[in-house]
């Protein structure tokens, strides 16, 4: 069985989705952060301003195993992956590994922007985790313990905006997606609605 659980930044996606994984037992890919290590490695590479030659470079000798969680959750490393997220040559580099893990038995929960309309559009199941920016900046501000509430709020948007109207696979909720809006729930409320969301469609 294949999980798709799309959505913005700070919206909960990932805790949904690891939750999710736990839940039923399945294999668990935060796809964002494939981008996250593109992102990183192209810094590393090249700095910035970020180039697409670079970039395409960077995700096509991608070896995950030699980044670690930390190196990818400054909040330059996630404006790097949303730059590089644009490039169709990026996009195409990870799409195979992506289909590849979702087909792990017995089943996968992959994370992502694009996993229900992009990466696998067959999914069993697909959720569309999102909240107000308003929230998601409340969210992401006090993760990151950052002070500046405006500025973070304006990077969400910002963000928004590049993988919303980007050319390729933009950030949209598939037509067959349930759709979740965490801002009013807690996380306990927020993951009990989305097993409930995955087992009216689970495989049985």
């Amino acid at each position: 069985m294949i999980i798709a659980v799309d959505g913005p930044a700070a919206a909960g996606k990932g805790t949904i989705a690891r939750a999710l994984a736990r839940h039923f037992g399945f294999h668990f890919l935060d796809t964002g952060a494939l981008y996250r290590m593109v992102g990183l490695a192209t810094l590393r590479a090249g700095g910035e301003p970020i180039t697409p030659e670079t970039a395409i470079a960077a995700a096509r000798s991608l070896e995950p195993s030699s980044f670690t969680d930390s190196d990818l959750r400054t909040e330059t490393v996630g404006a790097a992956a949303s730059i590089v997220a644009v490039i169709p040559e990026v996009r195409a580099a990870l799409l195979e590994f992506q289909r590849s893990f979702a087909r792990k038995p017995p089943g996968a929960v992959l994370d992502g922007r694009d996993i229900g309309t992009v990466v696998c559009p067959d999914a069993h199941a697909k959720l569309f985790i999102t909240a107000s920016p308003e929230v998601r900046a409340r969210r992401r501000q006090k993760e990151l313990g950052a002070a500046d509430y405006d500025a973070v709020l304006a990077d969400i948007k910002a963000r928004d905006a590049r993988d919303s109207q980007r050319a390729t696979a933009p950030l949209v909720a598939a037509q067959d997606a349930v759709m979740l809006d965490t801002s009013g729930m807690d996380i306990t409320a927020a993951v009990s609605a989305a097993i409930a969301a995955v087992e009216a469609r689970r495989v049985p």
